[in-house]
């Protein structure tokens, strides 16, 4: 019996999925805030070398009607494009830009189930 939550191919990142697949911008945001430069590095090494074979497999289904390994999948590959600004832009800085972030609240994006796409 398996326990994978992900689908094939990404085991690497089942110890990530209870703290990174987040449903919502302002949790994955919110997640990036609080969460410890060791441990924005440590899901960034797991996560970012397979971030182009996540895409390719997200590509091959419909978005509106992900499975859950699938929904895992893409919730984890949404919070990386979080902690790489972390890791890749801010970098030390990170925890000064914190309190700022905090102050923008993020109600919905489009990258939120139900939210309209943009119109501009």
């Amino acid at each position: 019996m398996s326990t994978a939550s992900l689908p094939e191919g990404f085991a690497a990142l089942e110890g990530f999925v209870d703290r990174w697949a987040l449903d919502g911008t302002a949790a994955r945001a919110a997640r990036r805030s609080e969460s410890t430069a060791e441990e924005r590095e440590a899901f960034f090494a797991a996560a970012s070398p397979l971030l182009d074979a996540a895409l390719a497999h997200l590509d091959a289904h419909e978005l509106d009607t992900l499975p859950a390994p699938e929904q895992r999948l893409m919730d984890l590959m949404l919070a990386l494009a979080h902690v790489a600004l972390a890791v890749e832009i801010q970098g030390p800085d990170e925890a000064k830009s914190a309190p700022w972030r905090d102050r923008m609240r993020i109600t919905r994006s489009t990258a939120d189930r139900g939210a309209p796409a943009c119109s501009n």
